[in-house]
């Protein structure tokens, strides 16, 4: 029902722990930067727009299951795409995919909530947005 797009990364030096891979705090901000890549490019609804709206996307919930550590300069993709969106909630599933082996490193699904930048509470997402994604 709703296209999946992807985003190119690159693992940086500051995002090796202790163990030299990819801590796994990192994993969160790959499909943010992704999804934000993804809201202008893709989608053609920036977040930008959104702000200038009043609001915002804030993570009500996530999950990710770890598969495969990525390490150093490794270059991955990060798929992602919208599973369901109503009223409540944006939920969006993820892939972080190493472009060396193909193979899934991390994925799981973020749950997103609309709300509203001057008061910082949920807001219904207005149904021109919802009708936007399912184009």
């Amino acid at each position: 029902m709703y296209t999946t797009y992807e985003s190119e990364l690159r693992v940086r030096p500051d995002d090796i722990d202790m163990f030299n891979h990819v801590h796994n705090s990192k994993y969160f901000d790959y499909v943010l930067a992704a999804r934000y890549d993804q809201m202008e490019r893709c989608y053609g609804l920036s977040m930008e727009s959104f702000i200038e709206r009043g609001f915002g996307w804030l993570v009500r919930s996530v999950y990710m299951d770890y598969k495969r550590a990525l390490k150093m300069s490794d270059y991955f993709l990060v798929r992602t795409g919208i599973k369901t969106i109503d009223a409540k909630k944006c939920k969006v599933h993820f892939e972080i995919i190493s472009k060396v082996t193909g193979k899934i490193c991390c994925d799981g699904w973020f749950d997103f909530v609309l709300i509203d930048l001057k008061t910082g509470k949920g807001v219904p997402i207005p149904q021109d947005v919802i009708e936007h994604y399912l184009n």
